[in-house]
């Protein structure tokens, strides 16, 4: 039987310490979160190890890696007070993760069967909303945000959730598809965003996040 406390520290002293993330809350937070309550029965064994675990119906959605995960919450810098927009939340993990940093979540899911697990899930955490919709547009309804997480990459430059941010907000993502991608940090200024990669990252590409293709002749 799998010693779920053990395999947690191990991911956090392996995983997320040696991976720069200094933030003493981020550490904290992952912790102290039991991601083998967000991923399918059958994969609980393989909840804190170092790769993006499959979830959801033909596993086409992944939980992001745990480092990955630790080094974008890290790179969003929150307080206490801020409002997050978690973009694609799956089961809820990062929703759960940040809800011990931040203080108001909006966790936003498309896919009916996860956003069911996700709700389930987080039950008992006051300072987290679970709420459906397309996940290209965002939870307007509760902007403007803080933070905004995409948890996935995206092939397109996430300029239109500019709107959802505060002015000074920060939008956290994977920019990219294939072997080139980065995770980057947008921050709002006026009514722009601009961006910096932080870190290369890889993830599953969000529904509805690719690029449209353009056909020459």
């Amino acid at each position: 039987m799998t010693d779920f406390s053990t395999a947690r520290r191990h991911m956090v002293d392996g995983q997320v310490r040696t991976a720069d993330v200094t933030d003493l809350r981020v550490i904290t937070a992952m912790q102290e979160v039991p991601r083998e309550r967000f991923v399918p029965p059958s994969a609980t064994a393989l909840a804190y190890l170092d790769l993006d675990l499959a979830v959801g119906e033909g596993g086409s959605r992944r939980l992001l890696k745990p480092m990955v995960l630790a080094k974008m919450i890290h790179a969003a810098d929150l307080a206490g007070a801020d409002r997050v927009l978690d973009v694609g939340c799956a089961t809820g993990y990062a929703a759960a993760v940040l809800a011990q940093i931040a203080g108001e979540v909006v966790a936003l899911e498309e896919d009916a069967g996860l956003a069911a697990m996700a709700q389930k899930a987080l039950t008992g955490l006051p300072n987290v909303s679970v709420v459906s919709g397309a996940l290209t547009a965002g939870w307007p309804a509760g902007a403007p945000y803080d933070v905004i997480l995409l948890e996935g990459s995206t092939e397109v430059e996430p300029h239109a959730f500019c709107t959802q941010l505060k002015d000074g907000g920060r939008l956290v993502c994977v920019l990219g598809s294939g072997p080139d991608t980065k995770a980057m940090l947008y921050r709002r200024s006026g009514g722009e965003m601009g961006g910096r990669p932080i870190f290369d990252a890889r993830a599953t590409v969000l529904p509805g996040f690719r690029k449209t293709p353009v056909f020459a002749f």
